[in-house]
């Protein structure tokens, strides 16, 4: 190889990382989205009953953050997912590295069903 093909590889690598980086980024961004998202959904849906006169204004409003949730959760799947395929080496060796898929397995089960629990609430706050 030459030492323009090395300096091309490398710029490739760097943008490889900040891709990666980028993704778990927009990852962690639309989870607090999301959570921020059902938060308001809440004090929208009291809001309601405390304030009558305002219940249209603050209907749209909380199917504003519905939709938007909902739109956070492809998002956050999307990036999962191209978080699958980052994370693939042995960095902390080969037990530690079994270790810790398995708690993200349970991780991942147990946040699929807080998102689908999540959904389910907030669609019931939202249209009911």
């Amino acid at each position: 190889m030459t030492s323009a093909n090395l300096g091309s590889l490398g710029s490739v690598m760097n943008l490889k990382k900040i891709v990666i980086v980028l993704n778990g980024f927009i990852h962690d961004f639309a989870t607090g989205y999301w959570l921020s998202a059902m938060i308001a959904i809440g004090f929208l849906d009291r809001f309601q009953a405390d304030y009558p006169a305002v219940t249209e204004l603050l209907g749209r409003i909380e199917r504003f953050f519905f939709w938007n949730s909902v739109g956070a959760v492809i998002v956050i799947l999307a990036t999962g997912a191209g978080r699958t395929f980052t994370y693939v080496e042995n960095v902390f060796g080969e037990q530690t590295e079994q270790a810790r898929r398995r708690m993200l397995i349970i991780k991942h089960i147990f946040l699929f069903i807080v998102f689908g629990f999540g959904g389910w609430w907030a669609y019931r706050k939202t249209f009911y």
